[in-house]
């Protein structure tokens, strides 16, 4: 591979060294005339890593549960895929992060972001790329959660807690403004455009999870979740009616627990959250397994994982599957973005 390699790399060198002594000898160029060389003057690739996000290199798995299938929901069963390398948040979009996308569009600075859908148009005109905070009191019942209604979103103390209350159009509306809002930065300063920003796929999602440990049953290994001292090693509902022995009643500050072997955060718990699939209970033996991704507009029901600071650790394993509506936001559901990789899967391309 080397040889070969190093072979094509001399090669345009060589070609070039030839034509120079063929010039010297005033055989001029036009030697070259009407051969296949590629457009001249191209601009050279190198694609980096997006601020607040880690590299996640191309590889095969096995996707599905860990587990016993606890549910038994017959929904997820192992599915050897590949996935190509992406860049991916490494942590779930925070309060602040979003609130930098919402006065953008407030103040209609929508610069960058090309054609709008009228989907699009109609969630600006009805503000409804706007988060819902009412989620903290619809979402259970008889419970008192006006406090986090009111403040959750808008006071400081809050800013680096993960973004709720948001739909899953929401969130794709989110990643069109942020590649525009790069993109736009980019092309100023003369730099190519970077591949979009996107919601992960279900599959991509699950594999960064994983860090790389095939057919663990949780982001840290397993199959326990607390560490030898006893600590929790997630943000969640360890029992009935406990929801604190985790540190936090509720969500938690991004990064609180440690990452994957990724450099991923609160890929299980704090929120779940939003991927690109809509969800079929059959997908997995439908998808192909290159890059599988279940697409089907006609289906409002969306895949999302993860887990969150109101569930079970049943929801916390990688291979879990679960959804929510498209349309509707939930206290307990954010999101983060990935960023295809362009060029060469060897996984070793980082």
């Amino acid at each position: 591979m080397k040889i070969v390699k190093t072979i094509r790399t001399l090669g345009p060198l060589l070609s070039i060294a030839t034509l120079a002594l063929a010039s010297s000898c005033g055989l001029g160029q036009k030697e070259i005339q009407g051969e296949l060389i590629g457009v001249p003057n191209r601009e050279g690739w190198i694609q980096t890593v997006p601020y607040g996000m880690t590299t996640v290199p191309s590889g095969t798995f096995h996707m599905g549960q860990s587990d016993e299938d606890v549910a038994a929901s017959h929904i997820n069963y192992n599915k050897q895929v590949t996935i190509g390398g992406f860049y991916m948040d490494d942590t779930e979009i925070t309060n602040n992060e979003y609130r930098q996308f919402v006065e953008a569009i407030l103040t209609d600075d929508t610069v960058g972001l090309g054609p709008i859908s009228e989907e699009f148009q109609k969630m600006i005109a009805e503000k409804k790329y706007y988060p819902d905070t009412t989620v903290w009191t619809r979402d259970f019942s008889h419970h008192m959660g006006d406090p986090m209604t009111e403040y959750y979103w808008i006071h400081p103390a809050f800013d680096n807690y993960p973004l709720v209350g948001v739909t899953y159009k929401a969130a794709k509306f989110f990643c069109k403004w942020r590649t525009g809002f790069l993109n736009k930065a980019r092309t100023d300063a003369g730099l190519p455009v970077m591949p979009n920003f996107r919601l992960p796929s279900e599959a991509e999602w699950e594999y960064a999870a994983r860090g790389g440990r095939d057919l663990a049953q949780f982001p840290w290994g397993g199959p326990y979740v607390r560490n030898m001292k006893g600590c929790m090693l997630a943000n969640f509902k360890p029992g009935r009616g406990n929801y604190y022995d985790d540190g936090f009643s509720y969500t938690s500050p991004i990064g609180q627990y440690f990452s994957n072997d990724y450099g991923l955060y609160d890929m299980s718990g704090n929120v779940s959250e939003w991927c690109e699939d809509a969800f079929f209970e059959a997908s997995v033996p439908v998808v192909w397994d290159l890059n599988p991704t279940y697409f089907d507009a006609s289906e409002p029901r969306k895949v999302v994982r993860g887990g969150s600071w109101k569930d079970i650790s049943f929801f916390l394993q990688n291979g879990t599957r679960n959804f929510e509506y498209e349309d509707t936001a939930k206290s307990f559901v954010g999101f983060r973005c990935v960023v295809t990789y362009l060029g060469r899967s060897a996984g070793n391309e980082f």
